[in-house]
């Protein structure tokens, strides 16, 4: 069932409240890769009709968190090594322009919302959510997106949020990654648009480097060794 939470935000498609939870879910590994997805099964789970289950799904199909394998119907998606590599080619060349438009574009207001996340983040990984804090740092990125306020660069980033915000929750060294915020963070403030764009290109290969040996697909393998 859906949770309070999870379902109360006003004039919310439940479609969409569908899709964040199940999407929560999969980040979270309530569904691992390889799980079945069935519409009747889900239904039942979260007390609505098959329809905005049927409809949720197709979101998350185009995010590329799940996908259609015919006579077994819907699974949740893995990550071969070659699908981060390829995603990571992708996120630095977007991520990067973002932060340089962001640098030039952001207001006041803005620096307070980003700063904002960072503390949040603070907070959730001081009382140990975990969860939370992965998710105040990927809306940290989503955010920069946002003010970079480029039709284009947000609709090409966008079928790929899903599958960046499952990277983040593979990253085990939290406070360091929310110190890696707070510096792009800086290099963002500062106006400078190459500063904020080197930033932004060594934060995102750092976490390239790292990610070979601790990547979705070595979960998944570890995930099929288990049943």
């Amino acid at each position: 069932m859906l949770s309070a939470e999870e379902s109360t935000t006003t004039d919310r498609p439940l479609r969409e409240a569908v899709r964040d939870a199940l999407r929560t879910r999969i980040f979270e590994g309530h569904y691992a890769p390889g799980t079945r997805l069935v519409e009747r099964d889900l239904a039942a789970e979260f007390n609505v009709s098959r329809l905005p289950i049927r409809e949720a799904l197709r979101m998350l199909r185009q995010e590329g968190l799940i996908r259609d394998r015919a006579a077994r119907g819907m699974e949740v998606a893995g990550l071969s090594d070659k699908d981060v590599e390829d995603l990571f080619d992708v996120r630095e060349s977007l991520e990067v322009l973002a932060c340089r438009l962001a640098a030039v574009r952001a207001t006041p207001e803005d620096l307070k919302y980003l700063e904002g996340l960072l503390d949040e983040a603070d907070r959730c990984l001081a009382k140990g959510s975990i969860m939370e804090a992965h998710r105040a740092n990927s809306e940290f990125h989503d955010a920069i997106t946002g003010i970079a306020n480029n039709g284009f660069l947000r609709a090409a980033l966008e079928p790929l949020q899903g599958r960046m915000h499952w990277l983040f929750r593979h990253v085990s060294d939290l406070p360091e990654l929310i110190q890696e915020h707070r510096d792009l963070y800086a290099a963002i403030a500062s106006g400078d648009p190459d500063r904020a764009a080197s930033q932004s290109a060594s934060h995102i290969g750092k976490y390239r480097q790292q990610f070979p040996q601790d990547s979705p697909a070595a979960e998944l393998t570890l995930q099929r060794k288990r049943t």
